[in-house]
């Protein structure tokens, strides 16, 4: 029924002075008709569009509590993490859902390539689905700048330096960015500027889109024009249904990352405020730059003595994005779908694998070496010249040599399955390259070994017993030097401690607070809502009195280092004599565990220097442990909370997912499937 026809009269008299009703039928609706044989690869255009509204919703609930300084900004996530109702769980969907809308994107892109979906006369369609890529990946790097980590500041660093290659603009185009000359506050307050537009500006590209996408429809499967009804079904409900299956199944999968490793895509570096006096080890972007890095990475040499390498990385970096423009004038083949493309086929998952490899180039140290015989730079080499090879002289030969398969004439019998182990595949690629940066290992350090945890597992909870003792070390040890500036007081109830005992914690602290009424600081008392007072008054007092070397903060230690509790554990265990041909810096001790193996802190436990309130013997191993234990608890108090949470939310979308499903199988009965 029309909305002209409804008998609703509200919907009647808005459709006769604002046709959106028709609109929306026309556009997804029973009025728009689509070929019946999609198959799940197409879910992820629909999906990439939700995706997409949860980042702009998310993103404008985290806009209203951040704070673009560079010296609150750090502080200013942790608060939306720590005081903020439900803020862990907004700031988790928006730092996952950003991982996650590239998954997706990437899939939708192969799709086309696999498909054929950029041939004419859908070329216009495939330029805008390019441009969207490049604008999202302007945004997410301007996203990954904001919460002011180490490899915000030395990403951004290192990424926008390279503009300075670019002849006679360079240096102004960089110092335009940066807004100063450093990467400074300037340079944060523009980046989140434009970080909260350009998703607008992506969903405006998007409209028009989708809008190209109407004029010819969608492509399919077999790659070839629909003949007549008998091709055709309605997109509402016949892939409404579908897609909100999809969405369900998307959901699980999304729901846990974001409750169960919600920074499993991240780089632990990002929880150490950012220091432009240290530098990391080894700069590495988000996971889906990891392929364009390694091309930008590639060229290091001079091309004929006119194209400097850094200029020619640049060039390359930008280049392997721009060509997909020009895709449907490289592969002129009349047949569009790699499924009668017998070659074809066979070079695209080359393709798919080579991208892959970049990735994992992009995740490593140019320098390393594979097996000790190969740089990952070679291989970075070999893999960029295949993908520029793969478009600009592949592609237009198979055009010429290559002998499709029969085409069928007419999509005939409906091709409805397929497509999802293959989606599924290419996720799970993904994601393989997002945890690729975790898995670095600091050099001389020895790998760290895995402990049992308590707070473990997708149903694992923190050990009161365990935090409160942990509590008494870091107290009578470790709060000598080592401050915990995100932690109040009043946090300790979740360790179990009565008001009474928090008060009685507080009190033995001594804050600076002012100016009273006549103007001065005073000193007093702490209370609950205090947060735990530094034990130096500024950084260079703390590393004067620690030989030169500044004492970390340990809020977040349990996040900011790989392995976490494990590494914290090792670190503390790991003392030991040097080896007799390891000639050790004066002041330094001998650390297994610590990269470099010397370490400026010196043992802090030994047998028996703690005496437990709950009569725990305090060996070495146990307060090592209990330490280990407080300090995950400081990085995320909210972890018992997630996990409860996101078991009942993944339960409920099992539960939805199935109906879906169902409803999916009833509704398609009548068209074969």
């Amino acid at each position: 029924m029309s909305a002209s026809t409804s008998n609703n009269g509200v919907i009647r008299w808005i459709e006769h002075r604002l046709p959106i009703f028709s609109f929306i039928d026309h556009s997804v609706g029973s009025g728009y008709p689509a070929p019946r044989n999609l198959n799940y690869w197409w879910n992820f255009g629909s999906l990439a569009g939700l995706v997409l509204v949860i980042m702009i919703v998310t993103g404008i609930v985290l806009a209203m509590q951040y704070t673009p300084h560079v010296d609150y900004a750090f502080d200013s996530v942790e608060r939306i993490m720590r005081d903020v109702n439900a803020g862990w769980l907004i700031r988790y969907i928006h730092m996952n859902g950003g991982s996650f809308f590239f998954i997706v994107v990437f899939i939708h892109i192969f799709r086309g390539l696999y498909y054929g979906s950029y041939k004419a006369p859908r070329e216009l369609l495939w330029m805008l689905g390019v441009l969207i890529l490049l604008l999202m990946m302007a945004t997410a790097f301007m996203g990954y700048v904001l919460p002011w980590g180490q490899m915000s500041f030395w990403g951004a660093t290192v990424i926008t330096n390279f503009f300075t290659a670019i002849p006679i603009v360079g240096d102004a185009v960089t110092t335009w960015l940066w807004g100063g000359p450093t990467v400074d506050n300037p340079t944060l307050n523009r980046f989140f500027s434009l970080h909260y537009l350009l998703p607008f500006v992506i969903l405006g590209v998007v409209v028009l889109h989708i809008w190209a996408l109407h004029v010819h429809g969608s492509n399919n499967p077999m790659g070839i024009d629909l003949k007549g009804p008998q091709d055709k079904i309605p997109f509402h409900p016949y892939y409404t249904v579908k897609d909100l299956f999809g969405l369900g199944v998307f959901l699980i999968i999304f729901s846990i990352f974001v409750f169960f490793a919600p920074n499993f895509l991240g780089h632990p570096d990002n929880y150490i405020p950012a220091d432009p006096l240290v530098t990391p080890e080894h700069i590495v972007p988000e996971w889906y730059f990891l392929p364009f890095y390694a091309i930008l990475r590639a060229v290091t040499f001079d091309f004929l003595w006119i194209v400097p390498a850094k200029l020619g990385g640049v060039i390359l970096m930008f280049g392997s994005i721009l060509i997909l423009f020009v895709l449907p004038w490289l592969d002129r083949s009349p047949v569009r779908s790699a499924t009668y493309r017998p070659y074809y086929k066979w070079f695209f998952w080359i393709l798919v694998l080579d991208c892959i490899v970049l990735g994992w180039v992009g995740a490593n140290s140019p320098d390393a070496m594979v097996g000790g015989v190969i740089k990952f730079v070679w291989i970075g080499q070999v893999g960029t010249f295949w993908y520029f090879f793969h478009f600009i002289i592949l592609l237009p030969l198979l055009s010429v040599l290559e002998r499709p398969k029969p085409v069928p004439t007419s999509i005939g019998k409906p091709v409805l399955q397929g497509g999802g182990a293959a989606a599924a595949v290419l996720l799970a690629v993904g994601l393989t390259l997002g945890a690729a940066p975790g898995q670095a290992k600091a050099a001389g350090a020895e790998p760290v070994p895995s402990q049992e945890w308590s707070h473990s597992g997708i149903f694992g909870t923190f050990d009161r017993a365990a935090l409160q003792r942990g509590f008494q070390v870091y107290n009578e040890v470790c709060a000598v030097c080592h401050s915990l500036r995100l932690i109040a007081y009043r946090n300790l109830a979740d360790l179990g401690y009565s008001p009474d005992q928090i008060k009685a914690f507080a009190s033995q602290a001594i804050v600076v607070d002012g100016p009273d009424d006549e103007g001065e600081m005073f000193e007093r008392p702490g209370r609950p809502s205090d947060r735990f007072p530094p034990p130096f008054p500024n950084d260079k007092a703390a590393a004067a009195a620690n030989a030169g070397a500044l004492p970390p903060d340990l809020t977040l230690m349990a996040k900011a280092r790989f392995g976490g509790a494990d590494y914290i554990y090792a670190l503390l265990t790991g003392y030991e004599d040097p080896p007799a041909d390891v000639e050790m810096q004066e002041g330094l001790s001998y650390n297994r565990y610590f990269p470099g193996n010397q370490i400026a802190m010196a043992p802090p436990l030994f047998e028996d220097s703690v005496e437990y309130a709950d009569g725990t013997e305090a060996s070495i191993s146990q307060m090592s442990h209990d330490l280990a234990s407080f300090l995950a608890w400081t990085a995320e108090p909210e972890m018992e909370v997630r996990k409860r949470t996101g078991i009942k939310v993944i339960l409920f979308l099992i539960v939805l997912t199935a109906m879906l499903y169902a409803i999916k199988r009833r509704i398609w009965a009548d068209v074969g499937h």
